[in-house]
């Protein structure tokens, strides 16, 4: 079994998600077993503020210290438990030498199996915000979908005050259900849940597409990555997905 890296930390809640995620995955798989993991968490505000301000050379150094950390410590491959901080990951993966499984890839795969072609994309204000996560699902052919701005907003709250500190309220899970509704109206057939913590507030019985948790999706790659005996390319600074080569 391959040793995986994880960064957490950002949030907590959705660190201890990947965590039992991946040890669940492997125990499916190989009764009695469980995950071989190194895990850097970082204090959460410490990396929330680069996000606030911008910063994301100081995000991306603060991220290349946890992953030569993980990689100098036996980790065989690289998972960043927030879809936000994915705004750093192609350089990233380019200062280090274990491959990076990138969770807009696995995402955007999981997708094209599901024929999606026009997902609405939830997340924090910054990933909505910023094109880096839309172009990436554009690479594999979808158009992404954007919640209207105080749709934004609501998402981006109800993940800062609720679900980042483990509490989902009635009434923000019945506007988060509005929200998709709205892009639904507007010609949205599947929902992203591009934060690792939205899981905790949406599940697939909610509503009526296909519904992609990348946390959950994520982990999957991970769990596939660690069991997959074939030899890693030496010195390889590809991205994978579900332990193949992304299409970027």
């Amino acid at each position: 079994m391959r040793t995986l890296g994880l960064i957490g930390g950002c949030s907590a809640e959705a660190t201890s998600l990947y965590y039992a995620g991946l040890n669940r995955g492997v125990r499916a798989r190989r009764p009695g077993h469980g995950a071989k993991l190194l895990l850097w968490s970082f204090d959460v505000e410490a990396i929330d503020a680069h996000c606030r301000t911008g910063d994301w050379d100081a995000a991306l150094a603060d991220f290349a210290v946890a992953a030569r950390w993980l990689e100098e410590g036996g980790a065989q491959g690289l998972l960043i438990c927030t879809n936000t901080m994915h705004k750093i990951a192609d350089r990233l993966a380019g200062m280090i030498t274990m491959p990076l499984l990138h969770i807009g890839d696995v995402t955007a795969e999981r997708a094209q199996d599901l024929r999606v072609r026009r997902p609405l994309l939830l997340g924090t204000r910054y990933l909505m915000s910023e094109t880096f996560y839309r172009e990436r699902l554009e690479r594999h052919g979808l158009d992404v979908v954007l919640p209207l701005a105080a749709g934004q907003d609501l998402v981006h709250r109800i993940i800062y005050e609720e679900l980042m500190d483990g509490r989902v309220e009635t009434a923000s899970r019945v506007a988060l259900k509005a929200i998709v509704e709205e892009g639904l109206a507007r010609r949205a057939d599947a929902v992203i849940l591009a934060c690792t913590e939205l899981g905790l507030a949406l599940r697939s019985g909610d509503v009526d597409v296909p519904l992609l948790d990348t946390a959950q999706l994520h982990v999957q790659a991970g769990v596939a990555f660690m069991l997959d005996d074939a030899p890693l390319a030496s010195g390889t600074r590809s991205h994978v997905s579900s332990g193949a080569s992304a299409r970027a």
